[in-house]
């Protein structure tokens, strides 16, 4: 009995507005090691990694002299590539996760198709205007990155709550929770498609 290929990308992206290097498990434990230079975002893009249970690594260096957009997009583009390469043809996983994921007394859903047709709904219903050094609107827009550059469908809704960190960060948990889920293989060689590819 063989086993499994290892799912495992390495993502180095160079722009003039960013320079990141990025090395993913989505077979891991949960082990991080990110360092954005934007403490908030490190904060999200951690709990997202040790909920789904992927090993982590992430450096970058942005021009956060201007502000916090060009770091926090090429991130979540770089981590979106990343699962994209690691899923390869996607070849025996469950395709779909759900998960809630409640902080105190934010609440969180999110729904996941791994469909490689991306799309993506974010509601954080968010009220500050940042986090730490993080723009609220791009803790949405972070999560809106990496489904499309990693083609998976993605809805999330934060259902209740009052505390914008508590509503962010259990968005992120319950994305994490529903990828993982969706990420898990099967036991199957097949594709779970009719289609017979995604």
């Amino acid at each position: 009995m063989t086993s499994a290929p290892a799912r495992r990308a390495q993502i180095d992206r160079v722009t003039n507005e960013t320079n990141i290097a990025l090395s993913l498990s989505l077979d891991g434990s949960g082990r991080t090691d990110v360092a954005t230079g934007i403490g908030m975002l490190d904060h999200l893009l951690t709990a997202l990694a040790r909920h789904a249970r992927w090993d982590l690594t992430m450096q970058c260096k942005g021009d956060l002299h201007i502000d916090d957009h060009h770091t926090a997009e090429d991130c979540a583009l770089a981590l979106g590539q990343a699962i994209d390469r690691a899923l390869g043809e996607r070849r025996g996983i469950q395709r779909f996760g759900h998960a809630h994921a409640p902080l105190d007394e934010a609440l969180a859903r999110a729904v996941v198709d791994v469909s490689s047709r991306p799309y993506a709904h974010v509601q954080l219903e968010l009220e500050r205007r940042s986090l730490g050094g993080l723009a609220t609107e791009n803790v949405a827009h972070v999560l809106r990155s990496i489904a499309i550059a990693a083609r998976i469908t993605l809805h999330v809704d934060v259902l209740r709550g009052e505390n914008d960190h508590h509503k962010a960060e259990c968005a992120y948990k319950a994305t994490a929770v529903a990828l993982r889920e969706a990420f898990a293989r099967d036991g199957s060689a097949d594709v779970p498609s009719t289609k017979g590819v995604l």
